[in-house]
């Protein structure tokens, strides 16, 4: 059995950068995740500590129809991307994103600082996740993620 606490940093960086289908996945550079719970092998739940080098960003911006997501800001003052527009992020802030709202988000690191925060979702099963900027969706199938055109057609 692994130890019930260590210090977060010390937990490896996701091996793989991006699950997103090219183009979209080399927008990813200078992110940097360490997958929290899936180290302790939580289930119901993720946890991610996300660090953003200056320019890069959190994720396409998406909403999940399933899916609550949860940001907190530990590091630096990112710029969260809703429908409602941009909002400044500081250390202390967070936000929350309930599953089916619609409220497509992602967070961008327009500073010469790095950003470091946590970000928490639920893995319910038959998710969906719609992209508004880009010609992408998604399905959580089998507890893995399948992305499409828009149209539905795959990308290879």
């Amino acid at each position: 059995m692994k130890n019930s606490a260590i210090n977060a940093t010390d937990i490896l960086l996701r091996i793989k950068p991006s699950i997103y289908p090219e183009p979209f996945a080399s927008r990813m550079a200078g992110r940097e995740k360490r997958q929290l719970g899936d180290f302790f092998g939580l289930n119901n739940f993720g946890v991610n500590l996300t660090r953003l080098a200056p320019g890069a960003i959190s994720a396409l911006r998406h909403a999940h129809t399933k899916q609550d997501e949860f940001v907190y800001i530990l590091q630096g003052c990112p710029t969260m991307h809703t429908n409602e527009g941009a909002t400044q992020l500081e250390p202390g802030m967070c936000a929350g994103f309930p599953a089916g709202a619609g409220n497509a988000a992602n967070l961008s690191n327009d500073t010469d600082s790095e950003v470091l925060y946590l970000e928490i979702g639920d893995r319910t099963p038959g998710d969906e996740a719609s992209y508004p900027d880009d010609d992408l969706q998604a399905m959580l199938v089998d507890g893995q993620w399948s992305f499409t055109h828009k149209d539905g057609t795959p990308y290879e």
